[in-house]
């Protein structure tokens, strides 16, 4: 398997995983429009209104851990413990210098054209599974990188050495 073919299967993977904390957390992937706050887009927004709400229930807020629907409320450590096991999921046992995105990242040199520039390298490989056109200047630099010599090190191919050989007898 290639390089770029393992990339895009990781790539591929942590896209899977995403999908899969976002079903987690929203229950319907990307779409917000399932959230019964109306503050989508704003994090501190829809905890204040979801705290508003419950400040509004008074003594009949329950915190039930084990309730899967809007009614109850679970507690902290209900949350951290969800929390926790989404991001167990999203990492799936990654190392610890690999285990954010910030870290994934860095890891990949900053670079948002990474799978461009991976494929940009591999293209200008001396390939040995299938031929290649390759300039004057490129088979001169691929032959020095692996020590070998060329073609034109030995002169002519189609040489009658024999001949030669026959020559110099007379």
């Amino acid at each position: 398997m290639t390089t770029a073919a393992n990339i895009q299967n990781v790539i591929q993977a942590i896209g899977n995983q995403s999908k899969a904390v976002r079903t987690l957390i929203n229950g319907n992937l990307a779409d917000l429009a399932g959230l019964s706050t109306t503050a989508k887009n704003n994090l501190v927004a829809a905890i204040n209104e979801l705290k508003a709400a419950i400040d509004a229930l008074g003594s009949a807020a329950i915190i039930n851990d084990a309730a899967t629907n809007s009614v109850n409320t679970w507690s902290s450590t209900k949350i951290d413990t969800q929390i926790t096991a989404a991001l167990a999921a999203l990492t799936s046992g990654a190392p610890g210098a690999l285990d954010t995105l910030d870290e994934l990242a860095l890891a990949l040199g900053d670079d948002a054209n990474f799978a461009a520039t991976i494929t940009t390298a591999l293209s200008n490989r001396v390939r040995f599974d299938a031929a290649q056109a390759l300039t004057a200047p490129q088979k001169v630099q691929a032959n020095t990188n692996i020590g070998a010599v060329s073609l034109t090190d030995f002169g002519a191919i189609d040489t009658d050495y024999v001949a030669i050989f026959n020559a110099a007898l007379v």
